[in-house]
Parts: C-alpha cells; sequence; structure tokens
C-alpha cells in the first residue's frame, strides 16, 4: 500500500534556486508545489490542502510575513518554515511572531531542510497520537491538545501546533524544572541560538494566554530553564 506524499507548498522567488530546491524535495519522496511570489503562494494555498509551508521572506507582491500571517487566521496548526537571506535577530523574532516554527538561512543545505521538515512532519503525526495525554486541567483552564484548544473563563483560544505542543511538555512535568536545552531538543529537535530565541517568544504567548488565572505560573530559573507552577 501506497504511503500519501506529504504535501509541500514552497514559495520561493529565486526561480534556479526554487527549481532546484523543488527537484531535490520531490526526489527526497515530497509532493512539492513551488510559487515564484506571495500572491501564487496564497492562491496556491487556498486551493489545496498542504502538510507544510517553506516561504521566502523576501518576495515581490507579497511578502513571506504577510503570507504566514493571512495561513495562521485559516490554519493554526499547519508547520510554517521561513527562509531567508538575512541573519538578523530581530527578522527572526519577527519571524516566530508572525506564527512561523522555524527559520533557515541561505544558503542552506537540502539535507539540513529535510531535517528540520521531518520534525515538524513527524510533530504533525503526533497530534493524531492517542499515546501522550490529550486532555489537561491548569488551575481553572482546560487544555484540549487533540484540538489545541485552550479555554480560559469561557473564552476558547486557539493555539498553534508548537503553542500546544510547549503547553503539554509544561503539563506533563508542572513543578519540575525543565532546561533550555531539554525543551529545545524535545520540540524543536536541536538547541541552536535562534532557536533558542524563539522559546522565548512561546514562553511569552504562553504566559498571555494564561494569565486570567493568577494561580498560574510559568518561571523563569536563570540561566537553567523554567518551570509551570500553580498555586493551590
Amino acid at each position: 500500500m501506497e504511503t500519501t506524499k506529504p504535501k509541500i507548498l514552497y514559495a520561493e522567488d529565486d526561480e534556479n534556486l526554487g527549481y532546484v530546491t523543488t527537484d531535490n524535495l520531490n526526489l527526497k519522496g515530497y509532493k512539492t508545489v513551488y510559487c515564484k511570489d506571495g500572491k501564487e503562494a496564497l492562491d496556491a494555498f487556498g486551493k489545496e490542502k498542504f502538510d507544510l509551508c517553506i516561504l521566502d521572506v523576501m518576495m515581490p507582491k507579497i511578502d513571506g510575513f504577510t503570507i504566514a500571517k493571512t495561513i495562521r487566521e485559516k490554519d493554526k496548526n499547519i508547520p510554517i518554515i521561513f527562509i531567508t537571506a538575512k541573519t538578523m535577530k530581530e527578522d527572526r523574532i519577527a519571524g516566530f511572531m508572525t506564527g512561523a516554527d522555524d527559520y533557515i538561512t541561505k544558503p542552506f543545505s537540502i539535507e539540513e531542510l529535510i531535517l528540520r521538515m521531518e520534525v515538524f512532519l513527524k510533530r504533525s503525526k503526533v497530534t493524531e497520537s492517542k499515546a501522550l495525554p490529550a486532555h489537561f486541567t491548569i488551575g481553572t483552564l482546560t487544555f484540549d491538545f487533540e484540538n489545541l484548544i485552550l479555554v480560559a473563563k469561557n473564552k476558547k483560544i486557539q493555539l498553534t501546533l508548537k503553542e500546544a505542543e510547549l503547553l503539554r511538555f509544561f503539563c506533563m512535568n508542572q513543578d519540575k524544572i525543565l532546561k533550555r536545552e531539554e525543551i529545545l531538543k524535545t520540540l524543536w529537535g536541536n538547541d541552536d541560538y535562534f532557536i533558542g530565541r524563539s522559546l522565548d517568544v512561546f514562553i511569552s504567548r504562553l504566559r498571555k494566554y494564561l494569565s486570567t488565572d493568577k494561580s498560574i505560573n510559568i518561571e523563569n530559573i536563570h540561566s537553567v530553564g523554567f518551570r509551570m507552577t500553580v498555586t493551590k
């Protein structure tokens, strides 16, 4: 029985890089839809269902950040990887703020790109698995990992897959100190510096979501990591 190939939306305005990367991804067993600009990418996303998006940041017509924001409004779960020639910390953080899950800087090897893709494709499959707990009570809040929903004071908050994975990791390790590198390697597959900075962005988001219940605290353990506690 043939396994369904992961379907990838790939947007890149450098056509040489775009065609080479697309060919390599297809040879590796992915079904890749290549778009040469932002508008074409959004049009494709509106017509087809994808398993993962790879977006160049600087593109004509519509930039990668804007595409990511639009995609996130329609689908909170799909993994998004940004590709950029920029190395500025601010650009990377801005990318994570728009809902990206990872960042890769040009020039990159196809092997590195595929490794990063596989981390998220595997994580996406985990949401369908019953092996790990899927429902949690955090103080007065309830968390449904399976549907990526946090309910706070009768208000439903739709989480991204990465936000939900991080919150579940805290829930399963409540009152324990989690080292930064442990979180990064478990959820991102590595503890790269800029991935580490993105963790802070996700922690800030979770604190905001959980702030309706003052008994819940995600504590920063200086130079070590974080600990989530719920005051009785």
